[in-house]
This record gives structure tokens, sequence and C-alpha cells, in this order.
């Protein structure tokens, strides 16, 4: 079983970009986060650290409670856990929230430091098209994109207007759905601009219509 990453290392991993993954840390922080593979050094200056997906997962899963016993006190640390300061795109569903000018601020700050990662990890640079993050972040790539357009999200409420973006079975494919027609088809463009393909379906049983979208890889 892999060793979990120390306490050090933890924090360096909680304090990466929501987004990008973009690491700061000492080299030999940062050295040993690549030798387990949950970091890697992007080959172009500045030559910057990346996390991984395995990285990405770590940061993602709840850090695991201290044990406590005879002779061992609660250590207070300074740490970003995976709950607080990380950019969430809405996918549609949650509870009506702000979407006045700070998240739309902070919606315009992730989708540029998106197309970043893409700039940084794609091999020829391209920002057209996903990034391995958004392959391995399909529903949130997704409804970031849609969201970072100007598309509003549905609401809590069962039937609202607004996209909600979902898995599905198939991989690398989420299923986009919107109950009016025209937003629908502005959603799948929206999608094919960011560098998804992307396609209308009808469910078999309800008739209703919705759009299948995967990231294009070339």
């Amino acid at each position: 079983m892999t060793r979990p990453p120390t306490a050090a290392q933890r924090r360096v991993i909680d304090a990466a970009d929501p987004v990008t993954g973009r690491l700061k840390g000492t080299e030999a922080q940062l050295a040993a986060l690549v030798k387990r593979g949950l970091a890697f050094r992007h080959p172009r200056p500045p030559h910057d650290h990346f996390l991984t997906p395995a990285g990405h997962r770590i940061r993602e899963a709840p850090e695991p409670e201290p044990e406590s016993g005879p002779g061992t006190e609660p250590v207070a640390e300074a740490s970003v856990t995976a709950g607080s300061g990380v950019f969430a795109a809405r996918i549609g569903g949650e509870e009506a929230a702000d979407g006045g000018p700070s998240r739309i601020r902070e919606v315009h700050n992730a989708w540029q430091g998106l197309l970043e990662m893409r700039r940084m990890t794609n091999p020829d640079g391209a920002t057209d098209r996903p990034c391995g993050w958004e392959r391995t972040h399909l529903v949130q790539a997704a409804a970031l994109a849609l969201e970072a357009a100007g598309h509003p999200p549905a609401g809590a409420s069962a039937g609202g207007a607004g996209y909600r973006v979902r898995a599905t079975p198939q991989p690398e494919a989420v299923a986009v759905r919107e109950p009016d027609p025209g937003a629908l088809r502005a959603c799948a463009a929206t999608l094919e601009k960011a560098g998804w393909q992307v396609g209308e379906h009808t469910e078999p049983r309800t008739g209703a219509r919705y759009v299948l979208a995967s990231p294009r890889r070339v």
C-alpha cells in the first residue's frame, strides 16, 4: 500500500492552485512529490510543478484524523482543507447561491486558470481542447465551461430552467440537460467551442432531449 504523504507534503498539496494544480514549495518538497508520482515538473520554462491525477485525488480526499492515545496532543496546523478555498463549478441542482459580481469574477478566474493549465500541460501548448485534468474531472470541467460562458445552472427545485451536468456510464462522457431546447443547443455550442465533442440524443422513455459531451483529443 502506498505510504500517505507527510504532513508537510499534504500542506503543499492542499495549497495547490484549485484549478491548475500548480504547486508552491521548496525544491526538496516538490522533488519528493514528483518521486512519489503526486506531481510533475513541466518541461518548458519556468518549469513549474503541477499535481498529477494521483495528487488531485489526494487533495480531494479528506485528511485522516490523527490517532489519539496516551501522551498525544492535538496539533494545530494552518493548512487548506479539501473543503475550503477550492473553486467548484455549479453543475446544476444546487441550492440558490450568490450569482453576483464576486461569483462572476471567481468563475472568470477559474476559466482563465483552466486555459493556462491547458497551455502548460497539453503537449503542443494548445488551449482549444481539454487537458488531462479535465478528463479526470469531466462534470466539473464541463460545468465550468458552461458557467464561464454565462449559462445559468438549474436551481435545486425539480424542473427548473437551467443546465444540469451529470456523469454517465460511458467513459469520458457527461450528459447535459436543459428543459429549454434553444438553451440546450446553446450549451452544446459552448461546449463545442470549448473543445468538447457533442451530440444531441433523446431519452427513450421520456422523449427528453439531452447533450452527450466528451473532451476532444485532436
